[in-house]
């Protein structure tokens, strides 16, 4: 399992990237894995500010859909917009071509609820 030490992690199985006031989100190696083949990631919340832990779109597996919650409160400034049509992305390059969305943070005392690599390979057991 891949968890890049440079990355904070969620207990949701997301990967959070940050870069001043930008964070970049995506799901985890271990949570594509999970779900198997990734057919669609949806959206709709672009331009919008949420909470910490609201839903901020979804991801529609073969077997299954999973809400994906947003890590930090944040507006949504930009949805990775060749997910629409290579949703597979996500399980190819789950950290690379596979992120999902960049959020413009309202609060960095947020960053330090995130995991490191190191506790999030123990939160999954690996």
């Amino acid at each position: 399992m891949n968890t890049p030490s440079e990355l904070k992690y969620t207990k949701d199985h997301e990967w959070v990237k940050i870069d001043g006031d930008v964070a970049t989100v995506g799901i985890t190696d271990f949570a594509q894995s999970e779900l198997g083949d990734i057919v669609y990631v949806e959206v709709e919340t672009v331009d919008e500010t949420l909470d910490k832990d609201e839903v901020f779109g979804t991801v529609e597996a073969v077997k299954t859909v999973s809400d994906l919650f947003l890590p930090l409160s944040g507006e949504i400034i930009e949805f990775n917009e060749e997910l629409e049509d290579e949703p597979e992305n996500v399980n190819s390059d789950p950290y690379g071509k596979g992120w999902m969305i960049k959020i413009k943070l309202n609060d960095h005392t947020e960053i330090d609820g995130l995991l490191s690599d190191e506790a999030y390979k123990e939160l999954v057991g690996a």
